[in-house]
């Protein structure tokens, strides 16, 4: 279990870095979508050559379509919408609201399963809204107090709605498809579903760099380290060892780039995090 926790955290602290990496490489020109694709495409790259070595490149031709819709949600929107979520709100801002997942899931299964919807999870969803509320209505930018703007929300609630998507759909691939070969299909088709709209600028090495980063570190090895993890450790308490990963992306937002959010955003983000925990802690 100790090996399991350890690979856990590994994994949210990396993921944690997702927003450092793009501000560093918005800092040097790249808008969002140029950041997004080649987070995808550089990517693709780490997890072709794991699957490849490990001969796990099977495809069922059933699932196909259903990988492209999900390459397209999961990987096109999700990533684009994250990008534009640190770019307008900040990197904490866009890690919390990453977090509204499980109120998604809670929606979702509401209306498309039937599922019944109980006193813990209504108030987790209650949870989501307030938080989400205090946190757009207090700032979430670097040195700002303001009231986040419509897109900042929209791309952060969106990135979370995507999210979600990685506990539904995603679900049915984890037991057909290792994390590697997943990735081998998803990943080329949701850079494709980038590019159309992409601008690509002029690259320092900084800029490389930070590009590398969020797809070496922040994608790559935090999935392998967070799948490792799962070996030694039950899904469940890995999702809330994982709710670490804002908190990582909230102090390292403070020492790097100067965010912070006000005292009500903090109760805020502290909101969706708690409405996390009771959501899997319930399960």
């Amino acid at each position: 279990m100790l090996k399991g926790y350890i690979f856990i955290i590994l994994a949210a602290v990396c993921w944690g870095f997702i927003g450092i990496f793009s501000s560093l490489a918005f800092a040097e020109g790249l808008g969002p979508m140029e950041v997004a694709f080649w987070r995808a495409l550089i990517a693709w790259g780490f997890f072709g050559s794991q699957a490849i070595m490990r001969k796990e490149t099977h495809l069922v031709k059933k699932d196909i379509l259903l990988l492209a819709v999900f390459a397209l949600l999961g990987i096109s929107l999700f990533y684009i919408s994250y990008q534009y979520a640190v770019k307008t709100g900040g990197a904490a801002f866009a890690s919390v609201l990453l977090y509204t997942a499980p109120a998604w899931v809670v929606i979702c299964s509401y209306f498309i399963y039937k599922e019944k919807l109980t006193a813990n999870k209504i108030l987790a969803v209650l949870l989501v809204i307030t938080g989400v509320f205090l946190i757009s209505k207090t700032g979430g930018n670097s040195n700002s107090a303001t009231t986040l703007g419509f897109v900042a929300i929209l791309s952060g609630l969106m990135s979370g709605f995507c999210y979600s998507l990685y506990y539904t759909i995603g679900k049915y691939f984890s037991s057909r498809y290792s994390s590697a070969n997943l990735f081998l299909y998803v990943l080329p088709i949701g850079a494709l579903g980038i590019l159309p709209f992409v601008e690509f600028a002029h690259k320092s090495p900084v800029a490389w760099a930070s590009l590398f980063a969020v797809s070496l570190v922040s994608t790559f090895i935090a999935n392998h380290c967070y799948y490792l993890g799962l070996k030694y450790l039950e899904a469940g308490k890995a999702s809330i060892v994982a709710t670490i990963e804002p908190v990582v992306a909230a102090v390292a937002a403070y020492i790097i780039l100067g965010e912070y959010f006000t005292s009500l955003g903090y109760i805020g983000a502290a909101m969706i995090i708690s409405a996390v925990i009771l959501t899997i802690y319930k399960k």
